[in-house]
């Protein structure tokens, strides 16, 4: 009997003891807790001159949420460890969750279900107890009433909101962050609790629901699994246990969380069984730890002060912890929330230092890849390459400014002429030459100009120098720069160069001014000294032998090769060219006879040469010989015209004396002249308008194409495409 004595009070004086040193940690705990509210306080009015780093959990929960959004069905398992709260409908799941957050702020009911989506909730330390949303800046004082009803009506709007048409739970997860001080830092999640039956009201499939979210949480291999069995009820009639050891049948991430232990000390017959449940001898459920908690009385408006103090209360005089059933360390909310933090960070630790050594090894291997195929090259991913591109462009497009005034003018000058010659010796010196005399040949050449000034030569002349512009950018975008050229911009720079080009609209008004400047020019028939004489006459005479040239061109293959080709080529004519040629024989002897001929054939001039033909045995079409005739006369007008040229090098002193008692008159080297001075004023007026308007509009419309481009990272990944990409981005 004094041996038993003996054991009891030794067991008294140990529980004494126990409570003592835990009054005493709380005590101090208290006091930290001020503190450490006190020294945040601080740096938040920058007392310190410090800026506050974003804390390791608020950054890692971001993450979280980051996956969320991105498979919010949770398909893909990312593998980060989270503690997922699980148990029966009503075993106390969220009583638990708001004692660990010290914070009574979910919705709460009698027997119905209340959680109907995931709810994320990360805890971290600050200065003031409050929650906020991920998606709203409202912060929700955890201190006032009103806020805490506010919070819990929001949080059900929202759960209500996921929940689609027909369905009675939602995959999609609210996100909520709580801080305070001496929280513990975690990120836990609040799943619907499992039921066994559908009740009236719910969709069929809301059971299997449940279990496939549940299921989807706990078989992430670092998830830690918070299993809350209802300790009032027969454990025998719980659903969650054989859930849990599926998912972890070795119990190395499962916690065990026995709730309403006040009720089962009172219901059930044999204490021993709640031992047998906390020692996981019950059922085959393995856990890594396993409390007991009291979460109230059941009364939804207890505050978690009044909670606690019932719940220490309870436990010191609960005859378990006196009869040692239960150990101090596996009771109270406060204990349970330090091991699962202490478990969080150790699993994250793990995982994050697995996860490392899986990248620094996937690292190495790209990095070797790199230094052999690109040993000289910095890598650069994606972005990184088309900021270096975006400034290699910006330079190619100032270089625009760079070019010399006189490149301008030469290449829009000889531009301007290869456009408009054609119309100049076909519609306007031809006609006009071939008059009888220099009255009706000026006449001719002024009402042409006229016409040809105020319809087509200022257009034409706009056409030309936008796609000298374009010509010229180009240019400098193709350029290859030697060994710095980098072909991998290529794509880009095409696309950037074609949608600039796009966007380029000419100056609607420079037409206009161009058109008057252009009269102007063209009505100027002064030339003012022999060297602007001379330049007229060499002008004339290359574009007549231009012209000459291509007229031999087309006669020679009207008519076939001559004798010299035939015999060193052994190349015969063919039929048509034979009648061609005895056609061009006979038409030629008509100019010999008439050097003076009008420039078409008369009907009855037509008619002789045929029958000349076909006294020869020369069976020949009348628009034969017309279309022959034509190239013809036009070969002796021009030699003539260049004849002409010659004879008009002395002829500038009758000029100045307005050809008055000459036999010379060379008034189409004064058309000449008007035209080339025209060209030379007109390319003048164009360099000026690309100079200082449309190379800075353009440089304007490349900048913006290249922020569009900036923002839109399907243009990028397009355009900027290959190995050396794509093992960058990697990188």
């Amino acid at each position: 009997v004094s041996d038993k004595e003996k054991i009891d009070q030794l067991q008294e004086e140990l529980l004494r003891t126990q409570l003592k040193y835990q009054r005493m940690l709380e005590r101090l705990e208290k006091e930290n807790k001020e503190l450490r509210k006190l020294v945040l306080q601080r740096d938040d009015k920058g007392i310190h001159q410090r800026k506050l780093k974003k804390s390791l959990i608020d950054m890692y929960s971001e993450v979280l949420d980051i996956l969320s959004d991105y498979d919010a069905s949770y398909n893909t398992q990312d593998h980060l460890p989270r503690v997922v709260v699980v148990g029966d409908q009503s075993a106390g799941k969220t009583s638990v969750l708001e004692m660990i957050a010290q914070a009574r702020m979910f919705p709460r009911g009698s027997g119905e279900m209340m959680t109907r989506s995931p709810v994320k909730v990360t805890l971290s330390e600050g200065p003031h107890h409050v929650a906020l949303f991920k998606d709203s800046s409202r912060e929700f004082d955890l201190t006032k009433e009103e806020d805490l009803a506010a919070l819990r009506n929001e949080i059900e709007i929202r759960m209500r909101n996921s929940v689609k048409e027909g369905c009675t739970v939602s995959t999609e997860t609210i996100s909520l962050s709580v801080k305070g001080p001496g929280l513990q830092r975690m990120v836990l999640v609040d799943l619907p609790g499992v039921i066994s039956t559908v009740t009236s009201g719910m969709a069929p499939d809301t059971k299997e629901t449940i279990f496939s979210i549940s299921k989807a949480y706990m078989q992430n291999p670092n998830a830690i699994i918070l299993c809350i069995q209802d300790g009032s009820v027969d454990a025998e009639r719980s659903i969650v246990t054989d859930l849990v050891s599926q998912m972890d049948p070795q119990g190395k991430r499962t916690i065990f969380v026995l709730t309403k232990v006040d009720l089962a000390e009172k219901n059930v017959a044999s204490p021993s069984r709640i031992q047998q449940i906390i020692e996981g001898k019950l059922f085959p459920m393995k856990a890594l730890g396993y409390f007991a908690v009291v979460t109230g009385k059941g009364n939804s408006s207890e505050s978690i002060e009044s909670i606690k103090e019932y719940e220490e209360e309870f436990f010191q005089n609960s005859k378990l912890l006196k009869t040692s059933m239960l150990k101090a360390h596996q009771v109270t909310t406060k204990n349970l929330s330090l091991a699962v933090s202490d478990c969080f960070w150790k699993m994250v630790r793990e995982s994050v230092e697995q996860q490392a050594d899986a990248f620094k090894a996937t690292r190495f291997n790209l990095e070797t890849e790199w230094k052999n195929n690109y040993p000289r090259l910095r890598e650069l991913d994606r972005n990184e390459l088309f900021e270096k591109a975006k400034n290699e462009i910006l330079d190619e497009v100032i270089s625009l400014t760079q070019v010399t005034p006189k490149h301008w003018e030469e290449i829009l000058q000889k531009t301007l002429w290869e456009r408009v010659s054609t119309h100049v010796i076909e519609n306007i010196y031809l006609p006009a030459a071939q008059t009888m005399n220099s009255g009706t040949f000026n006449t001719t050449v002024d009402i042409k100009l006229k016409q040809w000034t105020d319809k087509q030569l200022p257009n034409k002349a706009v056409e030309v120098a936008w796609e000298t512009l374009q010509e010229e950018f180009s240019r400098f975008m193709t350029e290859q720069k030697g060994k710095e050229h980098d072909d991998i911009f290529d794509k880009l720079k095409q696309a950037v160069k074609e949608e600039s080009i796009k966007r380029h609209k000419w100056n609607e008004r420079a037409e206009d001014s161009l058109r008057v400047i252009q009269h102007n020019a063209l009505e100027d028939r002064s030339i003012s000294d022999k060297q602007q004489w001379d330049a007229a006459i060499h002008f004339m005479e290359e574009t007549l032998q231009s012209r000459l040239k291509d007229t031999e061109s087309v006669i020679e293959d009207m008519v076939g090769p001559d004798w010299k080709k035939r015999w060193l080529y052994w190349i015969g004519r063919t039929k048509e060219q034979n009648i061609r040629n005895e056609t061009k024989n006979e038409l030629e002897k008509l100019i010999k006879c008439n050097e003076d001929h009008a420039a078409y054939l008369a009907n009855d001039e037509v008619t002789t040469v045929r029958k000349n033909l076909e006294a020869r045995g020369v069976t020949v079409d009348p628009c034969l010989i017309k279309d022959t005739w034509h190239q013809i006369y036009r070969r002796y007008f021009l030699k003539t015209a260049l004849n002409h040229c010659n004879l008009c090098r002395r002829g500038f002193y009758y000029y100045q004396r307005h050809f008055v008692d000459s036999e010379l008159e060379c008034n189409d080297i004064v058309l000449f002249w008007r035209i080339q001075r025209m060209l030379a004023i007109t390319a003048n007026t164009l360099r000026q308008q690309l100079t200082n308007t449309e190379v800075r509009r353009l440089e304007k419309n490349v900048k913006e194409v290249l922020e569009d481009f900036a923002e839109d990272n399907e243009k990028k990944v397009k355009l900027l495409t290959g190995k050396r990409v794509q093992l960058a981005e990697d990188l």
